[in-house]
């Protein structure tokens, strides 16, 4: 069939699509900017419509011949996520009934409780009212409601993870002996694949869920025995607020608060699936369900051999700037700070491309690496992304790939890398490295910071930092032109 998958550079989107191309469906995915999907794997393969679900007008073409639809966007994070997420579920599913697609599926939350005994959060709410707004929606629709997934690279198991290991004694909210039925993110996938073939009679939302029940608490115990640690100390507390429990886990995990805070809330009811109907459908499969503790290890060897296919710091959200070019002509009319820096070398081109695209993550910023702390601690207090959310590949990028605090904007293999900076600045920033083969095989190394400052603000704080550029950049372009010849004389560098 010819599915739609709305969602493609998120962290199930992107591994939905490749599943269901090994299925033998034809794909297409519908992305705001076409370029976020360029170089990921299955590129080639797949049909990619450029479209908004906030602009109804361009849905059509994405829509055109298609049987079944996939719902996995949100905007989690996002300043008043409820009403965008309410707005693109509307023209969505107006969208598919226009077009006679014949089936929609949608990966939501778990349903609130209806008996009042919680305030749902306003994200269960939001995801909640999403797939009523599907269902009512005129074309049969398989809402898949799921709680905690666990995979390399999902924001909860990244949670889960860094407050197990970085903590072995902690204070906890109560909500840590709330139930949860957590699933393995294959399972999940397996599901939605499945949900393509479902009678066209079918229109409700399914419960999904692991085969295991248990509390927040006894996940960390687990995964502390999956990983090889100590068993933790949990001390709840009744004064930790959800509010306050999301700055703790802003504090020690790489999820921001505005993506941690509703997660937390998300915790403070049970989510424990109600049924399992949807084994009449997509059948469970011969071993059964994927338990916790294989889930866990399956995703901790995903992180220790690289091959995390998709996190949940890929996608971007509807407010993300529309990402100008710092060389468009349109900044020739405004003030646009510069940083530049050069260097020559004996090392060939090959070998600074290397070291240029481990940048970041577990390799730092190649100069003063407190000063980068501190600015990503800054960041962080701030109610910014920090530095920890990291890197996918600790070798290789990707258009669109989150890359600690900076956004990978445009990649020309052994040419240039452009990064946009999505910390909290009063104005908007990137940091372009580029190289220039020389005559006789050496290497001119390029690099250029750019910002754009947003009215008095902006023009201070360039002001204050510029002082420290001589250090940071400068040491950081020194560097990168040490690491290369060290490279290429087949000397392993230092981290910084």
């Amino acid at each position: 069939m010819r599915c739609l998958v709305t969602g493609a550079t998120g962290y199930i989107g992107g591994r939905l699509t490749p599943r269901l191309l090994a299925e033998g469906h034809t794909v297409r995915c519908l992305a705001r900017k076409a370029r976020r999907l360029r170089d990921v794997p299955w590129a080639g393969q797949v049909e990619i419509a450029e479209g908004d679900l906030r602009r109804p007008e361009t849905l059509a073409a994405a829509f055109a011949d298609v049987e079944v639809a996939y719902y996995l966007v949100h905007s989690l994070g996002q300043a008043g996520f409820e009403a965008t997420d309410r707005e693109a579920a509307q023209n969505f599913v107006a969208a598919a009934r226009a077009a006679g697609v014949r089936r929609i599926v949608y990966l939501g939350g778990p349903e609130p409780p209806a008996d009042g005994t919680a305030a749902p959060s306003a994200h269960l709410r939001s995801r909640a009212e999403v797939g009523r707004i599907l269902l009512a929606g005129g074309v049969p629709t398989a809402v898949l409601r799921a709680a905690v997934i666990i995979g390399s690279g999902s924001a909860s198991f990244e949670m889960l993870r860094y407050l197990t290991e970085r903590l072995p004694a902690m204070i906890t909210p109560r909500w840590v002996h709330n139930r949860i039925q957590p699933i393995a993110v294959r399972d999940v996938l397996r599901y939605l694949v499945g949900c393509a073939t479902l009678p066209p009679d079918v229109n409700r939302a399914f419960d999904i869920g692991g085969p295991d029940v248990l509390t927040f608490g006894a996940m960390m115990q687990r995964y502390a025995r999956v990983a090889g640690l100590r068993r933790r100390l949990i001390v709840p507390v009744r004064a930790l607020t959800p509010s306050l429990s999301s700055h703790w886990v802003g504090l020690i995990t790489p999820v921001p608060n505005a993506i941690a805070r509703p997660l937390v809330e998300s915790l403070v009811t049970e989510a424990v699936a109600h049924e399992h109907d949807i084994a009449a459908y997509v059948p469970d499969p011969p071993d059964g369900l994927t338990g916790l503790d294989e889930a866990v290890a399956l995703a901790l060897a995903k992180v220790r051999d690289a091959e995390v296919e998709t996190r949940w710091s890929t996608a971007s959200g509807p407010d993300a700037p529309a990402e100008p070019l710092p060389s468009d002509p349109e900044w020739s009319g405004g003030t646009a700070y510069t940083d530049l820096r050069e260097r020559d070398m004996a090392a060939p081109p090959q070998a600074l491309w290397r070291v240029i695209e481990g940048v970041g993550g577990d390799n730092g910023w190649y100069s003063f690496p407190l000063a980068w702390s501190i600015r990503g601690w800054l960041d962080r207090l701030v109610g910014g992304v920090g530095l920890r959310r990291g890197r996918r590949d600790p070798h290789h990028l990707q258009v669109g790939e989150a890359l600690d605090f900076w956004r990978v904007e445009e990649i020309v293999p052994g040419e240039l890398l452009r990064l946009r900076a999505e910390m909290r600045l009063p104005g908007r920033a990137w940091l372009e490295m580029r190289i220039l083969p020389l005559d006789g095989g050496g290497s001119r190394y390029q690099q250029r910071a750019v910002f754009l400052p947003r009215g008095l603000a902006g023009h201070v704080y360039w002001g204050a930092v510029a002082p420290f550029h001589a250090v940071v950049f400068g040491g950081m372009a020194r560097n990168i032109a040490r690491g290369a010849e060290h490279l290429a004389a087949g000397r392993v560098s230092g981290r910084r």
